[in-house]
């Protein structure tokens, strides 16, 4: 009898502990991030002529609502819900185009109910897309910004995997305070310095100066490190109230460059400009009167680098205090334009302006 009783008491703790585990299973359940997916287009979106098409596809063909259909892993891990905000090719991305995505980006993150953001993007533009975000981004919540380099038509499309990492991102507590970030690759960088470095492979996307911040392994990010700059909710940059952005063009240099692009730049109303300088920004003989007369006329000149990597030293290639020029510091031509576009919008001091280039 002792022994009917125990062997029926051991059976209650065992029904016990499977009601409070599946209890527990339900909470767990309950307690999903909520994740807004906001579309742009892009490869990610795009479809080929064949499984094999990796080159020559359509880009931004296939919709948000096709894009978490074809990946059902997502309801495992947050309460997944999509917006289609724009439906174009990266390279077709514009200074409107962001000042739209931002402000339904912080209108989204402003709501208790929104704990991340997801935005899918072309690969061509994604990383400029993304510091712009990382300046002007009023929250803490994790914004992750994404993309595939092989449309959702072909072998082994990188897109859902990435949609996936992207989503497990945005819908985790490490990834909170840490800036806008770009995952791809099963890896995650910062948008302040990741860049595109390889035409078609999709392992393209490197910050090969200061490295990634972290992996996703075993359906978790990883965080190693975190970036240094002031970020999102620590900018000085609002722009719930821009209409537009002031034009700031790039200027490249080459051997045998000429005044041609820099003049052409400037009457066609540029307020800034980026001189994308061989080596540490330095300046050919044949540009240095035009950026000079240039900045003369009121045109702020930020002195970068093609080299891609490393500090543009202050008065190191030109005399930048005699020129009242500004230096780009470690960021590369197009991000110097994005950060020049919304130092223009609170000062035209140059000593202000590098300071935000020291900062951000």
């Amino acid at each position: 009898m002792s022994y009917l009783k125990s062997a029926r008491a051991l059976l209650a703790l065992f029904g016990l502990v499977a009601a409070m585990a599946a209890a527990q299973a339900q909470t767990a359940a309950g307690k999903l991030p909520n994740v807004t997916i906001l579309a742009t287009g892009g490869t990610i979106a795009g479809s080929g002529a064949t499984t094999t098409t990796t080159v020559g596809y359509t880009a931004a063909t296939v919709g948000v609502d096709a894009l978490i259909k074809a990946v059902p892993e997502l309801q495992k891990v947050a309460h997944v819900s999509g917006e289609q905000v724009f439906q174009i090719a990266s390279e077709n991305m514009g200074n409107d185009n962001w000042l739209v995505l931002a402000r339904r980006v912080n209108a989204l993150l402003a709501r208790p109910d929104v704990d991340g953001i997801v935005i899918t993007h072309g690969t061509d533009t994604i990383e400029e897309t993304a510091y712009f975000l990382n300046l002007v981004v009023k929250s803490r919540k994790p914004v992750v910004v994404v993309g595939a380099m092989r449309p959702s038509t072909a072998i082994s499309a990188d897109g859902p995997i990435n949609l996936y990492n992207a989503v497990l991102t945005a819908g985790s507590q490490d990834a909170v305070g840490k800036g806008v970030l770009v995952v791809m690759n099963d890896q995650i960088n910062a948008a302040r310095e990741v860049t595109k470095t390889n035409t078609t492979t999709t392992d393209t996307f490197k910050s090969p100066e200061l490295g990634m911040l972290g992996y996703i392994v075993d359906n978790k990010p990883h965080f190693y490190r975190a970036s240094t700059r002031k970020h999102t909710v620590d900018t000085e940059f609002d722009v719930s109230k821009l209409d537009t952005l002031p034009q700031v063009d790039i200027a490249y240099a080459y051997a045998n460059v000429g005044p041609a692009a820099v003049n052409a730049l400037v009457a066609a109303g540029a307020r800034g400009l980026v001189h994308a300088g061989v080596g540490d920004g330095s300046l050919p003989a044949k540009v240095r009167p035009a950026l000079s007369s240039a900045r003369e006329k009121g045109v702020v000149i930020v002195r970068a680098s093609r080299v891609g990597q490393g500090i543009v030293a202050r008065n190191g290639e030109a005399n930048d205090d005699q020129l009242d020029f500004v230096v780009a510091d470690t960021l590369n031509p197009q991000k110097a334009r994005i950060l020049l576009m919304l130092a223009l919008t609170r000062t035209g001091s140059t000593k202000e302006i590098q300071r935000m280039f020291y900062t951000y």
